[in-house]
């Protein structure tokens, strides 16, 4: 839910996310709905959205394997993440899933694949590995396919470890 109270979901199979207010039906297309795909005006399974005060709408395009940017009434998205295969080079997301956006536009998101959080500066044509990336495990620098993230107003990260059952707390520079 953003600051004016519109509610946006994602339609995984429909690969479209939509914003709605209290009481409406149908809702209002914001990112997709051209179909499943690769080009600009589509998404391809859409699963995780960070919304900003100017009602900009990121989407984890999961199996695009990159972070899409949706301004308000844009007809087409901006690839701002990943969108190079599904590898672990540094310009790369395997299956991005949970985002956080920061109010300088460094986008953080969880590459599940590849078992790390990365960050990607506003207009950066690769990230960085700031936790994880140190293989499949249980250990504390380590992921089992990272789901979600969130920041306190502290400054530190959450990360759901999904394939680990638990939460971990990191403290980010």
């Amino acid at each position: 839910m953003d600051d004016q109270r519109y509610l946006y979901i994602s339609a995984y199979e429909k690969h479209e996310v939509r914003r709605y207010q209290i009481g409406d039906k149908n809702g209002t297309l914001v990112a997709g709905g051209n179909g499943k795909g690769a080009g600009l005006n589509q998404l391809n399974d859409p699963c995780y959205i960070f919304v900003d005060q100017q009602q900009t709408a990121y989407v984890s395009d999961n199996n695009n394997h990159r972070v899409m940017k949706w301004n308000k009434g844009a007809k087409e998205g901006i690839v701002v993440a990943g969108g190079h295969g599904e590898e672990d080079a540094l310009t790369q997301l395997y299956y991005p899933n949970g985002l956080f956006v920061d109010t300088l536009g460094t986008i953080y998101v969880a590459d599940s694949s590849n078992n790390r959080v990365m960050r990607w500066p506003k207009g950066a044509k690769q990230g960085t590995v700031i936790v994880g990336g140190n293989g499949k495990g249980e250990g504390a620098n380590q992921f089992n396919y990272p789901r979600g993230l969130s920041f306190d107003r502290q400054g530190n990260l959450y990360v759901v470890d999904w394939g680990n059952h638990r939460v971990q707390r990191f403290s980010i520079e």
